[in-house]
C-alpha cells in the first residue's frame, strides 16, 4: 500500500493538477495564530489560506481528500472548526497542542463529523505522549518534524529522525493501531538528506502519510504545470521507488537507517560550524 501524499495549496486549478497526479490529499492550511513569531528566524512557509478557499478547494476535487488544518486550540476553535466542516472538510487537523486535554476539546468539537488528525509537533505533546494516545477518537497523528525541532531545541529539521524520536513516537503510536506519518518530503533525487533516504525511513517505520514540499511545486504557474505534466512525473518517480522499497529486507532498512544518522550529524557539524564563524564575525 502506498504512503498517501498530502499537497498544500488553496488554488483550485493547482488542487486539480494535483488530484489527476494522483495525489491522495489537498491541504488547506489555515493555521496563523502564533506561527509568525514561532517561525520568525528559520525559512519556514507561512499560509496564507482562507476560510473561503476550503468550500473552492473542495468543489474542484472529487477524488482526492480535503484535508484542513486549522488554528491551535482558542476560543473561537469551536466555531473554526465548525465552517471548515460545513465547507467540506473530510479531515481537519489541530497543530501545536501540547495537552491530552486540548486533544480531548479538538476530538468533541470535531464531533466525528470528519476524521481527527492530530499535528504532534510540541515537546510537551510528546512528554504527554502516552495520556493523548488514552484518547478515543483520534483517527490519525502526523509529526511535524519542524516545529517539534524548534520546539526541542536541535539543530536540523531531521535530527529526531536520526536520535531516535521518531522511532519512540512511532512505536508508541503504531501501538495503538493509529494511522502516523512525519514531516515532509522533496523530489526524488534531491535534498540535503536525501529524499530516496527520508522516504525508506517512512517504510521502515510504518508511516502512511507525508507533506509534499514546496518543491512539487516551485516557482511554476498552473499553465507550466498543467502542460508539462511535471507534476504527475514527480508523482510517478516517487511511486517507483515505492514498488523498490516494498522487496526491501530488514537489512536494507537498517542500512539505510544508518546512512541517514551518519548524513544527519555531518549536516549538523556543518551548521554547527557556521553558527560558529557567524558568531566569531
Amino acid at each position: 500500500m502506498s504512503i498517501k501524499l498530502m499537497y498544500i495549496t488553496n488554488d483550485k486549478d493547482i488542487a486539480y493538477l494535483a488530484e489527476s497526479a494522483g495525489i491522495e490529499r489537498i491541504f488547506v492550511d489555515l493555521e496563523y495564530l502564533g506561527k509568525a513569531e514561532r517561525q520568525k528566524n528559520f525559512r519556514s512557509f507561512i499560509s496564507n489560506h482562507k476560510m473561503e478557499d476550503v468550500s473552492i478547494v473542495r468543489k474542484a476535487i472529487s477524488l482526492s481528500k480535503l484535508l484542513v488544518r486549522v488554528n491551535p486550540i482558542n476560543p473561537e476553535s469551536k466555531e473554526e472548526i465548525d465552517k471548515v466542516i460545513n465547507s467540506g472538510a473530510d479531515i481537519v487537523m489541530l497543530p501545536m497542542f501540547s495537552t491530552a486535554d486540548e486533544a480531548k476539546d479538538f476530538i468533541r468539537f470535531v464531533n466525528r463529523r470528519a476524521k481527527v488528525s492530530l499535528l504532534l509537533e510540541t515537546a510537551k505533546a510528546v512528554e504527554n505522549l502516552n495520556e493523548i494516545l488514552s484518547l478515543k477518537g483520534i483517527d490519525e497523528i502526523h509529526l511535524g518534524l519542524n516545529d517539534l525541532h524548534i520546539t526541542m531545541r536541535l539543530t536540523f529539521i531531521f535530527e529526531s529522525l536520526s536520535n531516535g524520536i521518531v522511532d519512540y513516537i512511532a512505536k508508541k503510536i503504531n501501538s495503538k493501531g493509529i494511522d502516523f506519518g512525519f514531516g515532509g518530503i522533496g523530489r526524488m533525487g534531491e535534498g540535503e538528506l536525501p529524499a530516496r533516504m527520508i522516504l525508506a525511513e517512512h517504510y521502515r517505520l510504518g508511516s502512511k502519510m507525508v507533506i509534499l514540499s514546496r518543491t512539487f511545486k516551485g516557482n511554476r504557474d498552473y499553465k507550466e504545470l498543467a502542460e508539462s505534466n511535471w507534476l504527475k512525473q514527480e508523482i510517478m518517480k516517487i511511486r517507483d521507488e515505492e514498488r523498490r522499497l516494498i522487496c526491501w529486507k530488514e537489512e536494507q532498512f537498517e542500512e539505510n537507517r544508518k546512512k541517514v544518522i551518519k548524513s544527519v550529524n555531518r549536516i549538523i557539524e556543518v551548521i554547527n560550524e557556521k553558527n560558529l564563524i557567524h558568531r566569531d564575525t
